[in-house]
């Protein structure tokens, strides 16, 4: 068995959940804060037999688009102040982990 925590822009979260569940996998979502733009995100683990995984993550990737988004330009440390500068930062898409797990129930 292995468990998969796939973190998904909160844009996102619900057309990945509901393709997930379509294709018959269960997910359990909650959700997440990034640290780096401390944006919304949801964060989902599914429990599956390995022989899904790629099919899990095909449709994670599937449907989790990178994007891009305006943002206002960081002031270096220590300099106080707003800047009119902004950066495009791409956002977006979904960071996957894999893991083994050795016992699963559903109660």
């Amino acid at each position: 068995m292995k468990l998969i925590f796939a973190i998904v822009n909160k844009d996102d979260s619900s057309l990945v959940c509901s393709e997930l569940n379509k294709a018959g996998f269960s997910a359990t979502k909650f959700s997440s804060t990034g640290g780096f733009l401390r944006a919304g995100n949801t964060t989902f683990m599914i429990c599956s037999e390995g022989k899904n995984v790629d099919l899990i993550i095909d449709i994670i990737a599937k449907f989790s688009k990178s994007r891009t988004q305006i943002s206002p330009a960081v002031l270096p440390h220590g300099i106080s102040g707003y800047s009119t500068n902004t950066v495009e930062i791409p956002i977006g898409g979904a960071t996957v982990f894999v893991t083994n797990i050795e016992r699963f129930e559903k109660i």
